[in-house]
């Protein structure tokens, strides 16, 4: 999958403005689900690495009501809330795999907020009686010729041993 997609206000990155639209397309999409904001101090040394992102008492788990990014600016509302809130923002940073949004905002520069889905949500591949090929030291290929997948599969030979326990 695709790694961090980097929006930064004033960038000269000549993908700023479609990794811009991707996040927005992202914020967009995840109206009506149940998300968690977190906001946490940067290190005085800017090392993102040692924040904690363990769960704290004033981290919030609400429904996202009509989130949208205009401009550079986020803004969403919450359930039953006539009130719209925004952050306008200096960087955004997607980690499209982890299905988090790490907000950089303009007027508290020693911030950083993080929005994320309160569990992993899998992707799932629906293949209908795919084509099945297995090769040498455990590795399954399913291919679905009318949607064009291919999903590749390799297997300590425990789970191997394990899958074939599961087929009987």
């Amino acid at each position: 999958m695709t790694s961090t997609i980097t929006w930064q206000y004033g960038s000269s990155n000549p993908e700023n403005a479609t990794d811009l639209e991707t996040i927005r397309q992202w914020w967009a999409d995840i109206e009506g689900q149940e998300i968690t904001w977190q906001q946490r101090l940067i290190p005085e040394n800017g090392d993102l690495s040692q924040i904690n992102w363990e769960s704290q008492k004033f981290d919030e788990v609400f429904l996202i009501v009509n989130p949208q990014l205009r401009g550079i600016t986020l803004y969403w509302s919450k359930p039953k809330s006539d009130q719209e809130r925004s952050i306008t923002a200096s960087k955004l940073e997607l980690d499209p795999l982890r299905q988090q949004l790490y907000v950089f905002s303009q007027s508290q520069t020693n911030i950083v907020i993080r929005v994320e889905f309160p569990q992993v949500k899998y992707r799932i591949l629906d293949l209908k009686n795919p084509e099945i090929a297995v090769g040498k030291s455990g590795t399954i290929l399913l291919r679905d010729p009318e949607q064009l997948l291919e999903v590749k599969v390799s297997l300590t030979p425990e789970k191997l041993e394990q899958l074939k326990q599961k087929l009987m």
